[in-house]
């Protein structure tokens, strides 16, 4: 191991058992009711989410509650929400493969798979919100014959690259890691069908030394890829906003509040699904208690850091002196929309402080109720960035409101089909833990102890 820590697998398993339990999920799906049930209701969500893109389309972004001032809202705000989400993936599987925390392992490959749909889910919503959206292809630089290029300057742009980039990334680096855990489902997989798919997707995997040494190298170099995207993706949108003169968005904190809020919005979705996976599939063994803790301790950490830029939000204002700001603070916490202000402080932090406990930490229902907590939480702080700083402008002139209709719902709850129908068919077809890197951990752990 990189460094002395305590055991986290149960030592009393054998290699070739937990080769066997995860690699019989796909091969032999144990739970077929309750999850033909699952992606019945995400089908009717994805569902959902279609219908309302075909009248979005067939009528414009005028059926959406966005007016003058406030123009930009549940659009951007689900863009920013999603994108967050997709985060944490990429800090267990990347950031901390590049640390050494063995931990990872049993949470890494679902935490990636979460990343892609997230993203996907967040990437959608530039699109819907170009009001044209047939014309996506000139956010490109396709050779025209007009020599029209485009406007780089433009955060539209800007979004364009940074999602894409960074879903490339992320499925590259998620396939990557999948490869020997696909040889290992080839070599158990008893119907043709099975073998052949894996086979195909295994690109050859022999397990040799040769194989091993290359795709560590592949792996690692892509980790290093994918981390500075993290930072870099969300610092992109936090500029998006920190650009503008807008009161109560033109901050110097917002690259660091939007990246720590991400990764705390995105670990608190992680538990919620690591706790489902683990009760799905009898995944105990692997996804323990420890595990369970260490989640927890991570969410209080990311959760104290984003209540900093809480408090600096404060600071900001009044040490700026400027009345604009000021304003905008009031009314955040006594204007209009206050109920949605102290309703993130209610769901992102005090059910939060639970946390400090190790009971609340390690008891399965706690933690996934916490975590739901802070998923409704963060999305309330998205809501509040947008409309309280846009619902007021400079001027008393453009004063309005904002209220969401119901296709600014319909299409974001039907994301959520967009989200659970494919994560669905992954944790169908493929291992949901990674098999070669939990048995390396295993075995580092076995040997250790071996030697006392």
């Amino acid at each position: 191991m990189a460094m002395s820590e305590a055991p986290i697998l149960p030592r009393d398993q054998s290699l070739g058992d937990v080769t066997d339990q995860l690699a019989r999920i796909p091969l032999h799906f144990p739970t077929r009711r309750r999850w033909l049930i699952a992606l019945s209701l995400s089908m009717l969500l994805l569902t959902l989410f279609a219908v309302s893109v075909v009248v979005l389309f067939t009528r414009g972004v005028g059926i959406w509650g966005i007016n003058i001032p406030v123009n930009w809202a549940f659009a951007i705000h689900n863009y920013v929400w999603w994108l967050g989400i997709g985060h944490a993936g990429t800090l267990i599987s990347a950031l901390l493969l590049l640390m050494g925390r063995e931990w990872r392992n049993s949470l890494n490959r679902f935490a990636e798979t979460m990343t892609l749909f997230a993203v996907v889910c967040a990437g959608i919503y530039p699109v819907l919100h170009l009001g044209r959206p047939w014309y996506l292809y000139w956010m490109f630089p396709y050779p025209a014959t007009m020599g029209v290029w485009p406007q780089f300057r433009s955060p539209l742009e800007w979004d364009i690259w940074a999602v894409l980039t960074y879903l490339t990334v992320s499925v590259v680096f998620w396939y990557v890691g999948l490869i020997p855990d696909l040889g290992a489902a080839r070599d158990r997989a008893r119907r043709r069908g099975w073998q052949v798919f894996f086979g195909v997707l295994s690109l050859g995997w022999r397990g040799s030394a040769v194989h091993w040494l290359r795709w560590q190298q592949a792996y690692r170099l892509l980790a290093a890829l994918a981390v500075p995207l993290v930072v870099s993706v969300h610092s992109e949108v936090s500029l998006l906003f920190a650009a503008g003169t807008i009161p109560g968005w033109h901050s110097t904190i917002f690259p660091a509040y939007f990246v720590l809020g991400a990764a705390f919005s995105g670990f608190a979705v992680v538990a919620m699904i690591a706790i489902v996976i683990r009760s799905l599939f009898s995944l105990k063994n692997l996804v323990t208690d420890d595990h369970l803790d260490i989640l927890g301790k991570v969410l209080l950490a990311t959760g104290l850091m984003t209540a900093y830029g809480y408090v600096f939000e404060f600071f900001d204002a009044f040490y700026s002196g400027e009345a604009h700001e000021i304003q905008t603070v009031h009314d955040r916490i006594a204007g209009a929309y206050a109920w949605i202000y102290w309703g993130a402080i209610v769901f992102n932090f005090v059910f939060l402080q639970l946390l400090w406990w190790q009971w609340a930490r390690r008891s399965p229902l706690v933690l996934f109720l916490v975590s739901t907590s802070v998923a409704i939480g963060m999305w309330l702080e998205r809501y509040m960035i947008l409309v309280t700083s846009l619902y007021r402008d400079f001027l008393v002139s453009s004063w309005g409101s904002y209220t969401p209709t119901f296709w600014d719902w319909s299409i974001y709850i039907g994301t959520f089909g967009l989200f659970m129908v494919p994560f669905l068919l992954i944790i169908r077809l493929f291992p949901v833990i990674a098999i070669s890197e939990t048995k390396e951990v295993l075995h580092e752990e076995q040997a250790e102890a071996s030697h006392g």
